[in-house]
């Protein structure tokens, strides 16, 4: 007896199923879903792989269906963890292949990109990544499997629109997780520039310098026309403090590697100090990175010409170092003057000599410190002309001109006609030819002031 009815039994299971797989066939899929959950309570139904292979099949058709998948939400979840279940019970997929039960991973991924799509264009972008996740999952598997005649290893647009509703929803890993498998394939064209931009800035901000370079490598590789320096000049600046972009700089400029542009904005870094910076150097230091900064405008200038930017930023550094030297003689002036306003008359010579005598010693040291300015201050004045006169030299000729050159043309126009202000009168009365030579060029840049200043 219990032999019989271990037979009936299994009559039972198995004509289950065949409602089940009736049903489906005929199309009847709330039918079909009405016997397979009826199994759902059964341990041993639950226990066969096909029980699973038909769930997620039927689960799936009623994903497919937009008045079934309204009636029964959810019914990608189900027909999702269904079909992985049953991948896991018979791996060489033999229940499947017999009963086209890879149709469920066809339905959920065309229906999953049908609502990304519709989704992504309503901006709802949750949403929209929620069904791309979906098209692009089973894509892969449809794929793998061969299931169909696809020749592409991976749906490109599926992973670049998940990619999308990624960022679009502020979601930067599982944008950057979809983006870089776009771009670790080295998906080419110009429309896709913008996925490389953002792996790399993402990293940047992350300040993953392993993932920065890795990808910075292969944006040049596969866009070799764009100017990708811009994008690790911002991770330096992000990941690096001062020491370390120091020595990138040091160690880069030793082995010849830098190029005009990377040199400009090293400068820019060394001059414009961030304030975290300036409040653990003293001025020394400051002027020390001042002077590591010019340098590199003068390197940019040297591999282009054509970079008039980096001459005059040379040539104000050098013009604030006179400005500088020139503010301390004028407080040495101030102090010789406010020395001489307490001398009083003396008509006596003993007196008179031994007044001079005390002066002297109070005037002496101001005047040596005032003749040792002399030197370093005519050198800094000869290098500032030389500096802004090769950014006035690129910039008189170039049309048009951007703000920024627009500005720099002006200025240097009036920084150089200040400085052959200076050195004419440290000539005059001395040497008439010097003096009238350095008043000419005075007299052509300051007349040029009005002109360029109208350009603008």
């Amino acid at each position: 007896m219990l032999v019989a009815f271990a037979g009936i039994s299994f009559l039972v299971k198995a004509q289950d199923f065949k409602k089940v797989q009736t049903a489906s066939l005929l199309g009847q899929v709330e039918m079909a879903k009405t016997e397979i959950d009826k199994l759902e309570s059964d341990s041993k139904s639950l226990a066969k792989a096909e029980f699973w292979m038909w769930k997620s099949k039927i689960y799936a058709s009623l994903y497919k269906d937009e008045k079934f998948r309204v009636k029964y939400p959810g019914s990608e979840v189900s027909a999702n963890a269904a079909f992985k279940k049953y991948v896991s019970m018979d791996t060489s997929m033999k229940i499947m292949k017999e009963n086209n039960g890879h149709d469920a991973a066809f339905d959920i991924y065309t229906t999953s990109f049908n609502l990304g799509i519709k989704t992504f264009n309503q901006k709802k972008w949750d949403s929209a990544l929620y069904y791309f996740k979906y098209s692009v999952e089973y894509y892969d598997i449809i794929y793998q499997n061969k299931w169909s005649s696809l020749t592409m290893p991976f749906d490109t647009t599926s992973i670049l629109y998940a990619g999308y509703s990624a960022q679009n929803g502020m979601k930067i890993n599982e944008a950057i997780q979809f983006y870089t498998r776009l771009v670790d394939h080295h998906v080419a064209g110009d429309a896709n520039l913008d996925f490389y931009r953002y792996i790399l800035i993402a990293n940047s901000d992350k300040k993953d310098s392993a993932n920065f370079y890795k990808y910075y490598a292969i944006s040049e590789k596969t866009f070799p026309k764009e100017n990708w320096y811009e994008y690790e000049i911002d991770f330096i600046r992000k990941y690096y403090d001062l020491a370390g972009k120091t020595a990138f700089y040091e160690r880069e400029n030793a082995a010849g590697t830098l190029t005009a542009t990377k040199y400009l904005h090293f400068g820019d870094m060394f001059v414009n100090l961030t304030k975290e910076d300036k409040e653990n150097l003293d001025s020394a230091k400051i002027s020390a990175y001042q002077a590591k900064g010019r340098d590199a405008f003068k390197k940019a200038f040297q591999l282009d010409p054509t970079n008039s930017i980096a001459a005059f930023n040379a040539g104000v550094i050098h013009y604030n170092d006179f400005n500088t030297y020139d503010d301390r003689v004028r407080v040495l002036i101030r102090n010789l003057q406010d020395i001489n306003s307490q001398k009083t008359v003396e008509k006596d010579p003993k007196k008179k000599a031994a007044q001079d005598a005390k002066f002297k010693l109070l005037t002496d040291p101001i005047k040596a410190s005032m003749a040792s300015y002399e030197v370093p201050m005519l050198a800094a004045v000869d290098s500032a002309i030389n500096w802004l006169d090769k950014a006035f030299t690129v910039l008189k000729d170039k049309h048009p001109r951007d703000k920024f050159e627009k500005s720099s043309y002006v200025k240097s126009i009036d920084f150089l006609a200040n400085l052959y202000a200076y050195k004419r009168d440290k000539v005059r009365g001395k040497d008439a030819k010097a003096f009238d030579a350095l008043d000419a060029k005075f007299k052509y840049y300051d007349n040029l002031h009005d002109s360029a200043e109208n350009e603008k």
